[in-house]
């Protein structure tokens, strides 16, 4: 049984593609918990400084920014909708000139300093579910439950192609698998908050499972874990 003083928190983990947020989304929903996309934090971010023309460079500035970044995430009963100053952002910010900025500014530690309260303030009762890249490492190392996504960089392009043109967005799968496997490479390697899995994650590959399949190998963890 859970502590009823305890906020629980799950945590899902891993690269872009592999169906993070359309999991967290379900997550949410089946549990009545709170949800963050951690990511959204970064492409906010990244969507100002692109607007401002601020130099990707300046970190101090990047850093302030990030001090005052004020988020909402509301469920729309479809999807997750991101607030930002009353504003849903949630369609600009997945441009990928805007994910490429994210996963740049991402590196410096100061910024994701500013951002780790942030992120932390959302763990409130009922619980809270995480969707991001370190939230079992770093933001969240003592969840109840931590998830790991992994898929192939070719299916993860050819998931966001599709995603990006169902959105009416026009897309490049060869730049599209260029930029997700630049990007790996960049969340990997950096010295702050690498991508990684935490030694005590669930590792579920999605390459050839449909949402449905990796949900009910979810569900089934949740439950055995006593989150549900």
């Amino acid at each position: 049984m859970l502590d009823p003083e305890k906020i629980p928190v799950i945590t899902i983990d891993g690269p872009s593609g592999t169906g993070k947020g359309t999991i967290s989304y379900l997550l949410r929903s089946w549990l009545n918990w709170h949800l963050i996309d951690s990511g959204a934090f970064y492409r906010v971010l990244a969507l100002s400084i692109l607007d401002d023309e601020i130099d990707l460079l300046d970190e101090k500035k990047i850093a302030s920014l990030a001090s005052g970044l004020a988020l909402e995430f509301v469920d729309s009963g479809i999807e997750t909708k991101i607030l930002y100053r009353g504003d849903d952002c949630s369609n600009a910010i997945r441009s990928e000139a805007c994910g490429v900025a994210a996963s740049k500014i991402a590196v410096y530690e100061s910024v994701r300093s500013e951002l780790l309260s942030c992120q932390r303030n959302f763990a409130v009762l009922p619980g809270l579910i995480a969707d991001g890249r370190d939230m079992g490492t770093v933001v969240f190392p003592a969840a109840d439950l931590k998830i790991f996504l992994t898929a192939t960089s070719e299916e993860r392009a050819s998931r966001r192609y599709k995603q990006l043109i169902k959105k009416g967005i026009d897309a490049s799968l060869p730049a599209l698998l260029r930029d997700i496997r630049e990007r790996d490479e960049r969340d990997i390697n950096r010295a702050q908050s690498p991508l990684k899995a935490s030694d005590d994650a669930v590792l579920i590959d999605t390459s050839n499972l449909g949402i449905e399949e990796v949900m009910l190998k979810v569900r089934q963890i949740v439950k055995i874990r006593g989150l549900a």
